[in-house]
Parts: C-alpha cells; sequence; structure tokens
C-alpha cells in the first residue's frame, strides 16, 4: 500500500476514480435491500455478513444468496421503482466535481447492474463506467442465475476490472474507493487506495488503508486544495 502523502497525491491528480457502490456511493447493501423486499432479509443478511468477513468465497456466497432469492425480472424491477436508491451524502458533489476535472468515474461492484444504474444516473455517470454483475433471466422473466463470466463475480475481480481499465485507456493513475477488504485488494493495480467508513466501518480496512475518511466532504476538500 502506497503510504498517506503518496495517497493523497495520487487521489490529487487521478485520471479514472472507482468507486464501490454498496455502502460506500449507497447508504446500504443492495442485494439485503432486495432481500427484505422478498422478505428473506434476515436470511440473506447472515451470508453477506458470512462472506464479508471472509468466511465464504466470494462467488459462493453470491450463488447461495441468489439461490434463496431467485428474484425474477419483474420482482427487480418492482424494487428499484419502489426503493430509489439513498445516496451517501456528499457523493453526488464530489462526483461533479471529479467531472469537471475531466476524470473519469466507474462504478465498480459485486452487486448487480439492474440494481447500480439508477444510481449510475442519479451521478451522471455512463452505464457502460458501470462494472458489475448480471443477473440472468429466463424468456418468461424467471431467475436463470447470474453471469459467471464477469469478473466482479469472483473474489478479485475488481483488481482485474482495474487492470483492464487501465489497458483499455492508459490510464495512469487510478484511484480504487471503498468500505471493503475487495476495494483494498484492488491496489495493485490501482495506484492508491482510499477507504471510506461513512456507513460502515471495516477494521481491517480501516487499519491498513493509508488514507481512510468518514465523509466525501474530506476528498472533495482535498481536491480543492490543489487549485
Amino acid at each position: 500500500q502506497p503510504n498517506l502523502s503518496d495517497t493523497v497525491e495520487a487521489w490529487r491528480n487521478a485520471d479514472a476514480v472507482c468507486f464501490d457502490v454498496d455502502s460506500t456511493v449507497i447508504v446500504d447493501e443492495g442485494l439485503d435491500q432486495l432481500a427484505a423486499f422478498c422478505d428473506k432479509g434476515e436470511l440473506i443478511r447472515k451470508i453477506t455478513q458470512e462472506a464479508m468477513r471472509g468466511g465464504l468465497e466470494f462467488r459462493e456466497a453470491l450463488r447461495t444468496r441468489l439461490n434463496l432469492l431467485r428474484p425474477s425480472m419483474e420482482t427487480v424491477q418492482k424494487f428499484t421503482r419502489a426503493h430509489p436508491p439513498i445516496l451517501t451524502p456528499g457523493i453526488k458533489e464530489l462526483v461533479s466535481n471529479l467531472h469537471s476535472r475531466q476524470v473519469d468515474v466507474y462504478l465498480v461492484s459485486g452487486g448487480f447492474t439492474s440494481l447500480i444504474a439508477p444510481v449510475a444516473r442519479a451521478l451522471d455517470i455512463p452505464l457502460e463506467n458501470i462494472y458489475a454483475n448480471r443477473l440472468k433471466f429466463f424468456f418468461d422473466g424467471e431467475y436463470a442465475g447470474f453471469d459467471e463470466a464477469q469478473p466482479t463475480s469472483r473474489s478479485g475481480g475488481k483488481a482485474e476490472v482495474i487492470a483492464t481499465l487501465q489497458q483499455l485507456h492508459g490510464y495512469g493513475c487510478v484511484v480504487m474507493v471503498g468500505d471493503g477488504v475487495t476495494d483494498m485488494e484492488a491496489c495493485p493495480p490501482a495506484q492508491a487506495f482510499i477507504g471510506f467508513g461513512g456507513n460502515v466501518v471495516r477494521e481491517s480496512v480501516k487499519k491498513h488503508a493509508s488514507l481512510y475518511v468518514s465523509d466525501f466532504k474530506t476528498l472533495i476538500n482535498e481536491l480543492n486544495s490543489v487549485d
């Protein structure tokens, strides 16, 4: 991990910033919310916690939760209509700040594109800048699994996404921002990682991140202090 001054330097000079979504850009975990909507909240949350603690391989945890939920296309649509995403305070201002500096912003998540699209729209992030998992449905709209070819469906997937972005766009400085261990593990190849504890604090991230913030205002100020 780069040290504090390297991380601050990278943040000020980033040509791309990748944000985790659940508990970072939005205040809760999308899949847990969907589960609560389907009256299976408690059950699913236990598995989420287990996975977060590293007790279950990421894809295995995903598969287990989705097999319990089996959300149909109609359920997902009803859910996204009934529950517009609750954005973390300051994120909208931060993203527009980055955009005005010509920094490319991506949402890189172990969550699902169908749940993240409304978040991207709310932040003016192009939908093609979402790197996340995809739910699959049969022609009648019933649940058909998820696309296991997506890098974000497996452990270490966020690092793969960042490496791909660096290759595609030739970025010299990519910063990953997130609350979880999977975000921290994406650096390297990311040049820097910033831990976010505004919604949930994960001790191992707080301990090991060279820069750990609990609100986005801090990051906005850090950007503007350059000008």
